[in-house]
Order: structure tokens, then C-alpha cells, then sequence
């Protein structure tokens, strides 16, 4: 009889360890991509992010999911950031504007889209974000893949963030939103369709004790009890609190849900919140890392009382700790899962949705048509590398990744540079520069170059970013049978509120007297290789 016992007891275990290992998994970050301040909603089985984007065009990226781990980008809101000239680098002009017209154009660095937020309401996708010097916008569509409606002034004043909106069950609108320098919460009616506020607003949070750095916050409704999720404490090492109450209009009870623990999170930051259709709920949300910018992760979210608590719980507080990872939230069999876009064989007339440009692009210095299958960039006079326009980036995946890119230097003009770097302040970059008629391979980092052999026709150029943050550069002339290490590795930042970038790039610094804007360079395609 013991014998069977422990027979019967062995098969339960084996049969347990079995479903156990079947049982998908996901692992912390979601996505190691910096799409900072994410906000997440469900609409039918799918679900949808948008995330800030800065000064970058396309602005405010639309990501989709079936199981809030596998991410693709469908679309961006905003084909152009369309609010002041600073965000064409300079007031608007044609190329030979461009090319005749003096260096040092207005920037808008770390400006632009900063934390939005989406919604879905009767068919509707709603979009808002703020820009910290313009206003707060939205804009909508019917397929979030786009296209969007053309941006709408909600609120005209600069020095606001985070806005979010909400429609309660009897149809009325609202939003909320903070101030720049994580000042009180701010709650307005708004118009019914969403595209106004109807008052002054009254602050519904505004406690620098408790409640220090209070900012993101997102507005939701659950069981009769209303609740707004917002960070505290900063982007480093802050928390996650909720206030519920059973008025819109407050006052509100505020407790800590999410706090850094002893897991190597030590900053799980600004999200969104979404339910399952089996009513599971998540919560999305980013933490910094460096050069890497802020990554995306995904807790586990449980109610107690009408009180959520997020990721694993602490033992005797309303609290939990960022989880590494846990049981997938939705199992997908029938379907293949997406992946983030990155290589690019430029084999269409549009650019993949992974690209985005650092301001608004002159479009008439680009195009994927002159040499089909290739991206022409042409050559525009820029002082340095991040006064200059049409430099085309994407976001960089960890913890590590190379990118490698064919390039075709036979076109360049004097005074051209050309090359691959990784974007942010104090650039680091591998390319070519063409001065007193020859080009010659170059390394640069900070604006200082150092020249090594000479090069003409084509090129591969490579970069690659370890788990330790810096930038390793090479090149190749015999098509890639060997590469070449040029510079010094480099420690990559994180910069106007962006992670670094490996980017596309060409402009001209000519010498006075000489004629510029003739050169250009061809991208034939671009390869990225993400070690996971």
C-alpha cells in the first residue's frame, strides 16, 4: 500500500513539473526598447500602446499586442510634429532654402510629445499627450494603424504633462493631467467628444509629502470606485500610487501599490493599466536603464478590498515588488506573434515604422525612389552632427545589439560627412568624410575625428552595444568578409529624456567658397542583430 502511495504521489508531481513547464512564460522587460511613459488599452482581443517620443518624427508610436508581451508598430499619430518652427530645426523652407541658408537653426530637444495617453470610446481611438511648450493635443481615429485626425488644441498653455482622458457611464467627459515639474493633478470637464475643456479645473491631488513627484496620471473607473494611477518619487528609483474614491471630483484616498524591493528594479515608473477578457488585470509600466532609455515592463496586478496591489506581494504591506517574470496573461495558438521591426532592406517606397526621424525631416533631401531598392540622403550644411537635418534614427533593443549597414560613398561632395552613429549628446559615430578630394574612413566622437584610410564606392559600416553600455565601431571594404575596429569604445548616454539611438546620417561643412548641397549618399539596407 506505501508503495502505491508514493507511486501514485510521483505520478501527481511528474504530471504537476509537467504542466508547469508547459505553461508559457514571459520575462521581464517586455519590450528592451526605450518607449517611455507607456499607455496601454484592450480593444476586443488586441491590445494597444502609444508611447512618448519627443522631438523624434513620426511622433507618438502605436504599438499592437495579442498578449501584452509580443509588440509590433502599426502606425505613429503624428506624420509631423506641426507646433512651432523649432521643430523643423529651423522655420520652414525649401531645399535651396536649405542649402543657402547659414547654420545654427532652432532646436527642440527633449521637447515635444511627452507622456500620452489612449482611449477607445464609441468606435473611436483617442490619443493625448502634451507638448511641455505648446499645449496639450488628441487627435482620433477609426484604425489605430492610422491615419489619424489632424491634432486639436485641448488646452492652449504651455508647462502641462500627462494628460488623460475619461468618459463615465453617464456620458460625461473628463481629463486630468499634471504640470510640469510633477506639480498637482488637475481634473477638467471636457466636452463630449473630447476635444475641449469646459472649465478652469480643480486639483484633485497635491501632497508633496506623501505624495512627492506626483505626475502620469492615468484615470479609471472599477466597481463604482474611481482611481487614478500615478508615479511618485521620480523616475529613478520612484513608486507606483493609486487614489480611489467614490466621487470623480474626490477627495481621494492614496496608498503605494508597486515599490521598488530587493529584485534589481529599483524604479518601476509611469503605465498603464489593463484587464484581460478574463478579467486579469496588468499593469504596463517603464523603468529606466541607462543608455537603453526607459524599458517596458509588465506586473501582475490583484485586488484586495477594491485596493490594487502589483507585481509580488510584500508580506504584511498593501504592496508589491517588480516581478521578473510570470505565466504569460493571454496564450496565443492560432496566430504568429509579432516582433519589433529593425532591419531594413529599403525595398518599399515607404520607410519601415521602426525609423524616426530627429525633428521633422526636409523631404525633399530624402527618398526611396532616385535608386529603387536604396534610401538616398542628400547632404545638407550643418555645423555639427546634431544640428543636422534628415538624420534618421531608430530606438536601440537590449541588452545587446549590432547593427550593420551597406553604404554607398561614390556621390559625396566636399566638406560631405556620412556614416552610422549612435544619436544622443556627445555623439559617437563611424563613417566617411570627403575633404581636399579624397574620402577617407573616419571615427568620431564628441565632434573630434580621427581619419583613417581611404575609402570610395561601398562600405559597410557597424556598431555594436553591449550589456555594458558603450558603443564598439567598425567598418568593412571587401563586403563584409572582414571587419575593421576603428576609435575607442565609448560610453553611450541617456539624454533628453531619450536613450541612444544608432542612426543614419549625412551633412555638409564646407570650407567658405565651396559649392555644397550636390552630394549624397546611398543606404542600401540596414541589418540589426538583438542578442535577447
Amino acid at each position: 500500500m506505501r508503495t502505491q502511495l508514493l507511486q501514485r504521489l510521483l505520478v501527481i508531481l511528474l504530471a504537476t513539473a509537467s504542466a508547469a513547464a508547459a505553461t508559457p512564460r514571459y520575462s521581464n522587460p517586455v519590450l528592451f526598447a526605450d518607449y517611455s511613459d507607456p499607455d496601454v488599452i484592450r480593444v476586443g482581443a488586441d491590445y494597444y500602446m502609444v508611447a512618448s517620443s519627443f522631438h523624434f518624427s513620426p511622433g507618438i508610436p502605436v504599438l499592437k499586442s495579442p498578449d501584452l508581451v509580443h509588440w509590433q508598430i502599426i502606425g505613429h499619430v503624428l506624420p509631423r510634429l506641426p507646433f512651432a518652427a523649432e521643430y523643423d530645426m529651423i522655420p520652414p523652407f525649401t531645399l535651396t532654402d536649405a542649402i543657402q541658408r547659414p547654420t545654427g537653426p532652432g532646436l527642440r530637444y527633449a521637447g515635444g510629445v511627452w507622456a500620452p495617453a489612449i482611449r477607445h470610446h464609441k468606435g473611436l481611438f483617442y490619443v493625448y499627450w502634451p507638448t511641455p511648450d505648446e499645449g496639450i493635443f488628441m487627435a482620433t481615429a477609426s484604425n489605430p494603424a492610422g491615419p489619424w485626425s489632424p491634432p486639436v488644441t485641448v488646452i492652449n498653455e504651455p508647462k502641462l504633462e500627462d494628460p488623460c482622458p475619461f468618459w463615465d457611464d453617464d456620458g460625461s467627459a473628463w481629463l486630468i493631467h499634471g504640470k510640469v515639474g510633477a506639480g498637482p493633478l488637475i481634473l477638467h470637464r471636457m466636452s463630449a467628444d473630447g476635444r475641449r475643456v469646459l472649465d478652469a479645473g480643480i486639483v484633485v491631488a497635491e501632497d508633496a509629502k506623501n505624495l512627492p513627484v506626483l505626475e502620469g496620471p492615468k484615470l479609471y473607473k472599477r466597481r463604482g470606485w474611481y482611481y487614478i494611477f500615478a508615479p511618485i518619487g521620480g523616475v529613478e528609483t520612484g513608486s507606483q500610487a493609486v487614489g480611489r474614491s467614490r466621487r470623480i471630483i474626490g477627495p481621494y484616498e492614496w496608498r503605494v501599490v508597486l515599490a521598488p524591493g530587493s529584485t534589481a528594479i529599483q524604479g518601476p515608473h509611469q503605465g498603464g493599466y489593463v484587464e484581460t477578457p478574463a478579467g486579469d488585470g496588468w499593469f504596463l509600466h517603464f523603468n529606466s536603464t541607462g543608455a537603453f532609455g526607459r524599458i517596458v515592463h509588465l506586473q501582475p496586478v490583484q485586488w484586495r478590498n477594491d485596493w490594487p496591489l502589483m507585481g509580488d506581494p510584500v508580506e504584511g504591506k498593501t504592496f508589491g515588488q517588480p516581478v521578473a517574470g510570470g505565466t504569460l496573461p493571454v496564450i496565443v495558438a492560432s496566430r504568429k506573434l509579432p516582433r519589433l521591426q529593425d532591419s531594413d532592406e529599403f525595398a518599399t517606397t515607404s520607410l519601415g515604422p521602426q525609423w524616426e526621424w530627429n525633428h521633422n525631416p526636409v523631404d525633399a533631401a530624402w527618398n526611396l525612389t532616385d535608386r529603387p531598392g536604396w534610401l538616398r540622403l542628400r547632404a545638407l550644411p550643418a555645423g555639427y552632427l546634431v544640428t543636422a537635418r534628415n538624420t534618421l534614427t531608430q530606438i536601440l533593443q537590449g541588452p545587446a545589439m549590432t547593427a550593420t549597414v551597406r553604404v554607398d560613398l561614390a556621390a559625396m561632395s566636399e566638406g560631405q560627412r556620412a556614416g552610422l552613429a549612435m544619436f544622443g549628446t556627445r555623439p559617437s559615430w563611424v563613417g566617411a568624410v570627403r575633404e581636399q578630394g579624397a574620402t577617407h574612413i573616419v571615427f568620431s566622437t564628441e565632434g573630434n575625428e580621427t581619419a583613417g584610410v581611404v575609402a570610395s564606392g561601398m562600405v559597410q559600416l557597424r556598431v555594436r552595444v553591449g550589456t555594458d553600455q558603450q558603443a564598439v565601431f567598425a567598418y568593412s571594404l571587401d563586403e563584409g568578409a572582414t571587419f575593421n575596429a576603428i576609435g575607442t569604445p565609448g560610453a553611450l548616454r541617456f539624454a533628453w529624456w531619450k536613450g541612444a539611438r544608432p542612426a543614419l546620417f549625412t551633412y555638409i561643412k564646407s570650407p567658405p567658397g565651396i559649392a555644397t548641397g550636390s552630394g549624397h549618399v546611398d543606404v542600401d539596407w540596414v541589418h540589426v542583430d538583438v542578442i535577447r
